[in-house]
């Protein structure tokens, strides 16, 4: 085993837990290149229209009612939209051109259920169920072997399901265990073949991340902490996987989707932070499994609905722009008379980004990740490479 000092072997504490596909394990290796990529799931579909608002459109505040309120003031990102006031890390970016908004964009799925939806949005396929290994998986594939991935999550997200042995790590909520239980358990692994090298593993982790456990994953700030310490470790992952939830907002939306997106915007802030130089390698991409209902509902919230706005940002990124084949909001143009209609494929977004970031085969690429998926002219100039 490596040797520690006390100091660290007792900061180490029980509660790293690492889990892959195929069992626990976490391997660190050299990798084979400097670029990096999170994508950062918000469970529950998202409002678009409440993120980037199209402030521009002249049916907008007559459909969102009081939820407009929240843009009267907003930053203007362009002559049609603005963005919510709680998202001033996230505008920064924009302002110095690492932040691109992709509104009115959809995955294949168009049924509202969020399970369907979400295993539609990480399988990559075009109907729920369909494939069983997911697109972020499928992309490791397409990388050299040392280009390892990890899950921020209790348990690896189907994104990340697949042949490559990928790894999560959530801090634990117990209380740390004690000198001397750690000192025997190592001793007791010391012989093991298989237990001794995933002890060793999981410690190397804990050690990366003992400043943050106390937190146990509950602050957004702290979880963009630990994913930079993943990344930006020498030997560390280059894909890392965040899992966000609390999106689903039937009621009382105007204030639950401030603090949503403030913690969003912390934890972006504290991954440009801690990955430092880095950053400028790097691509976020923050996707939701669908978007919601353009007119409010009657506890002044939104339900399930269709298009919402897809975010890529980072130092990699050809940013300061919103692309839109903007669809309107009037009656007349919404999507089974109530959602935003998705004129762009999330699908599109994600290949587009991922074959120009990684250097690979647009239609290659595209193939791999979304096999079930049409193939659809790239779009360009999302990345600098």
């Amino acid at each position: 085993m490596t040797a520690l000092s006390r100091r660290n072997f007792v900061a180490l504490g029980a509660s790293a837990m690492l889990a892959t596909s195929f069992g626990a394990r976490m391997a660190f290796a050299r990798a084979a290149t400097n670029r990096r990529f999170v994508f950062i799931i918000q469970r529950g579909a998202a409002d678009g229209l409440h993120t980037v608002a199209p402030v521009g459109d002249p049916a907008y505040a007559g459909q969102r009612g009081a939820l407009a309120e929240d843009f009267a003031a907003a930053p203007k990102l362009n002559d049609m939209f603005a963005l919510h006031p709680a998202m001033k890390n996230i505008l920064g970016l924009y302002g110095s051109k690492q932040a691109l908004f992709l509104h009115a964009v959809a995955s294949p799925y168009r049924d509202r259920s969020h399970f369907d939806g979400q295993n539609v949005l990480e399988t990559g396929g075009t109907s729920a169920y369909q494939l069983k290994d997911g697109w972020l998986n499928r992309l490791l594939t397409l990388l050299p072997a040392d280009d390892k991935a990890i899950a921020l999550a209790a348990t690896v997200p189907m994104a990340l399901r697949g042949a490559v042995e990928v790894a999560s790590y959530a801090p634990s909520g117990l209380p740390d265990a004690s000198d001397d239980l750690m000192m025997r358990v190592s001793q007791m692994y010391q012989g093991d073949t298989q237990l001794h090298g995933i002890w060793e593993q999981a410690t190397a982790t804990r050690m990366l991340t003992s400043d943050l456990a106390s937190d146990n994953g509950r602050n957004a700030a702290a979880t963009g902490d630990l994913a930079a310490k993943m990344l930006a470790a020498e030997n560390g992952s280059r894909i890392a996987m965040i899992e966000t939830g609390g999106w689903d907002t039937h009621a009382g939306q105007k204030g639950r989707l401030a603090g949503q997106l403030n913690g969003l915007d912390q934890m972006v802030g504290a991954l440009q932070k801690g990955l430092g130089p880095l950053w400028n390698d790097t691509v976020v991409l923050v996707a939701t499994e669908f978007g919601r209902t353009v007119k409010v509902n009657g506890t002044q919230g939104t339900d399930h609905g269709t298009g919402s706005v897809a975010m890529l940002m980072g130092g990699a990124v050809n940013g300061g722009r919103v692309l839109a084949d903007w669809p309107g909001l009037a009656d007349a143009a919404l999507y089974e008379n109530r959602d935003l209609k998705p004129t762009l494929g999330l699908d599109t977004v994600i290949g587009s980004t991922l074959s120009a970031h990684f250097g690979l085969m647009p239609q290659t690429a595209a193939r791999k990740l979304f096999p079930e998926v049409p193939l659809a002219r790239p779009l360009q100039d999302l990345v600098r490479t």
